[in-house]
């Protein structure tokens, strides 16, 4: 019987392997996985509240950036964000939209909003468009960014909702705590 399993094994071995397919050298998931594991604490220093997020939007040179897409922002977005789509990333595309690396940078996403209603329908928690705009941004350079880190109502005023024809949807232009 061991004779037998021994021959079995040797005569699987001398099979030629199926071949592996080609790596793609424009793709790194293990480097991808590494810079996740790295920004995972960078990022919990920078989760910011509601208060802290409006009091640095009024700053000076501050970029509020939403990476939803451009229909979701055409459809309403925070009062002074600016849009590129998550999917447009890129070297080129980050530099002339967002500047210096150095800039300030504020981000938020769907999952901000309790509202879930289109354009902030809520993503699953693990794939929150800000866990992949926050890695992709450090991934590019940009490390002074911010990240909302609270759930929020964009009907409060204190939001500043604008909708697709440029009205705002409130109109009151002082901050508050939306609950």
């Amino acid at each position: 019987m061991l004779r037998s399993g021994l021959a079995l094994l040797l005569a699987c071995s001398a099979l030629p392997a199926a071949a592996a397919p080609p790596r793609n050298p424009q793709i790194d998931y293990p480097g991808f996985r590494t810079l996740t594991i790295d920004v995972e604490s960078y990022r919990q220093d920078r989760l910011v509240d509601w208060a802290t997020f409006t009091r640095l939007a009024a700053e000076p040179d501050v970029l509020v950036l939403d990476a939803r897409s451009e229909s979701a922002f055409r459809d309403g977005h925070i009062a002074g964000a600016v849009n590129l789509p998550f999917t447009d990333f890129t070297a080129e595309s980050l530099a002339r939209v967002l500047g210096r690396r150095d800039r300030p940078i504020l981000i938020y996403c769907n999952n901000n909003f309790s509202n879930n209603v289109a354009p902030v329908a809520r993503k699953s928690i693990q794939l929150a468009l800000n866990i992949q705009t926050f890695i992709n941004l450090v991934g590019y350079g940009y490390r002074n960014v911010r990240e909302l880190n609270e759930v929020i109502d964009f009907n409060d005023p204190g939001v500043r909702w604008v909708t697709s024809d440029g009205e705002a949807a409130v109109s009151s232009p002082l901050p508050s705590r939306a609950r």
